[in-house]
């Protein structure tokens, strides 16, 4: 109807009619989905941490992978299959930390999940600031967070910067630390709550919450869940770990138990077992594509930025091991999340019109029983608390110094030394370092120690492993004496599993060896061409390649280079 009209008038009128007409439909068009022209600038830029995905685990399930999650990842973007974190402590926070700024920890200051606090004798979390208690929560002590303890800009806050806040910033994650860190100073950042089933935030982002937010947990998204079986998605003879389903070692939280199927359970317990299964990336990026919504992400002027990093391959890995029938599913579901949050993103932003990157705040190990078992190296386990208990250390300390109280506290990877009672003891702090690090060497399952007084007095040999204990070395947060398990031996697996109500868990990341360091990095979207490249590159490098690729400055904490097959 609309050509016949335009057929009957003048030409000078059917060219305006025509040009009306293009016009018109041109923005009915646009309202109903994302531009599809290429802008010079990303309009979104998305970085996805998988917490503990190492980097070979995307590639082990290649074959069974579907279109549109890590096989858009490997086919159409650029995957970079040689990435090593390059410090010494692969934790959680710091990993989280080091992905946005660019940094190593002795830069960025987030040394461990916690740190031992010399002054006040307290251990400190990475997030923890009491100014700022949860929002609909009373305040309590070492309860309240924020992203102040981390000491360096990031990629987000560099992009505020750069345009005087006209980008927008959102972090979101399974865990506070995975959303506060990579949020910035700036940005805005929301975690899920295992005791309350919902996504929260403090008070230093909101003095309460967005309607749209209160709207989403009103729906209780973790009931979902209750009264049903986390299942294997697949046929069981599809599985590599099919005859490994139950294994001693293997953690047995509640009603979830430790063979398939896992029972979510109906009770006060059930948003805990929500948040330690595949269930808790589901929540998260549901509440992901929530927050491009409602704060119409991508969709004003300049580039906005999201962060979303996805929790379960961690809490899996921790509580099954790596090669467990558990963490094989969790990968295989991940991938079907991934697909469906890049479906989302192309029908609203547009994926030429998002920058995406994919990596790991850390890789993890196998369960020393599964690597005796498999390939009979040496492995084992400590105690947590073994060092706070009389031992050979202790031993060996009385019998030099006159004293086995010399030991504070033992946070991991640190000893802590009693300088207190070193000086009332007339001892050289220097001295009692270097011969516990000594000393602790001749322990089973010890591979190194090097103390604090050996890195601030440059005595050392330049090995790898002396390097990355220095990038993690921070004058005020690290302890006095840096331990490095043997491969495949655990020092800290009790006292991570305490937190959880368990007596031991299958698996513990930490160590400098590079089945920790190992994690994936992939850039896709946009510009972004398809290739794999093999070359020896570091997480450190993905800030400066975004801030790179966008033309903002780095954060200001950055030892990383762009790379190249992304930015050129």
């Amino acid at each position: 109807m609309i050509s016949k009209f335009v057929s009957l008038a003048p030409r000078c009128v059917r060219y305006a009619l025509a040009l009306f007409f293009s016009t018109l439909l041109s923005i009915e068009a646009s309202a109903s989905e994302p531009e599809r022209s290429t802008s010079k600038a990303p309009k979104l830029v998305v970085l996805i941490t998988v917490d503990q995905l190492r980097g070979d685990l995307p590639m082990r399930y290649r074959e069974r992978l579907e279109s549109g999650g890590f096989r858009y990842l490997m086919e159409q973007g650029t995957h970079y299959t040689n990435a090593h974190y390059r410090h010494a402590n692969t934790e959680t926070a710091v990993g989280h930390s080091t992905l946005v700024t660019g940094a190593d920890p002795s830069r960025h200051g987030i040394v461990t999940n916690e740190w031992f606090d010399q002054k006040t004798g307290e251990i400190v979390y990475n997030t923890e600031d009491d100014r700022h208690h949860l929002i609909g929560q009373a305040p309590k002590a070492h309860q309240g967070v924020s992203p102040r303890n981390l000491q360096s800009s990031t990629v987000g806050d560099e992009l505020i910067l750069s345009n005087a806040g006209q980008s927008r910033v959102f972090s979101v994650s399974g865990k506070d630390r995975g959303a506060i860190l990579p949020g910035g100073h700036a940005g805005n950042a929301f975690w899920y709550s295992k005791s309350l089933g919902q996504f929260v935030t403090s008070t230093y982002y909101y003095s309460e919450y967005p309607q749209w937010v209160a709207d989403w947990n009103a729906s209780k998204p973790a009931d979902r869940y209750r009264g049903k079986q986390w299942k294997l998605s697949q046929p069981r003879e599809n599985y590599f770990a099919k005859e490994i389903d139950d294994r001693p070692y293997e953690a047995s939280l509640g009603s979830l138990g430790r063979t398939f199927p896992h029972n979510y359970g109906d009770d006060k317990y059930t948003p805990l077992l929500v948040g330690l299964t595949p269930a808790i990336d589901e929540l998260t990026i549901d509440f992901a594509k929530q927050t491009i919504k409602n704060e119409k992400l991508g969709a004003g002027g300049a580039t906005d930025f999201l962060a979303v990093s996805l929790s379960a391959a961690d809490y899996v890995g921790h509580l099954f091991g790596p090669s467990s029938l558990e963490s094989e599913d969790t990968i295989l579901r991940l991938d079907r999340t991934l697909a469906s949050f890049f479906e989302y993103l192309d029908k609203t932003v547009g994926l030429e019109n998002t920058l995406i990157a994919l990596s790991a705040d850390h890789g993890g190990p196998e369960a020393p029983e599964y690597i005796a078992s498999r390939i009979g190296m040496d492995a084992g386990r400590y105690p947590f608390d073994h060092f706070m208990q009389p031992n050979e250390l202790t031993v060996a300390l009385k019998e030099r110094f006159g004293r086995d109280d010399l030991i504070r506290a033992h946070s991991h990877p640190y000893l802590h030394l009693d300088y207190k009672a070193i000086r009332e003891a007339g001892l050289s702090p220097s001295e009692v370092e270097r011969f516990v690090a000594a000393e602790v060497v001749k322990l089973p399952g010890i591979a190194y120690a090097m103390s604090r007084s050996e890195l601030l007095d440059g005595q050392y040999v330049d090995t790898p492993i002396q390097r990355q204990i220095r990038r993690s070395f921070h004058l005020e947060r690290s302890g006095s004496v840096h331990l490095v398990p043997k491969q495949y031996w655990f020092m800290h697996s009790t006292g991570e599993a305490a937190k959880m109500g368990l007596p031991g868990l299958a698996a513990i990341h930490g160590s400098p060896w590079s089945y920790d360091t190992y994690v994936p990095i992939f850039f896709a979207g946009h510009n972004v061409k398809a290739q794999t490249v093999d070359r020896r590159v570091a997480p450190t490098d993905i800030a400066p390649t975004i801030s790179n690729y966008l033309g903002i400055k780095y954060p200001s904490g950055n030892i990383g280079n762009p790379l190249i097959e992304v930015t050129k």
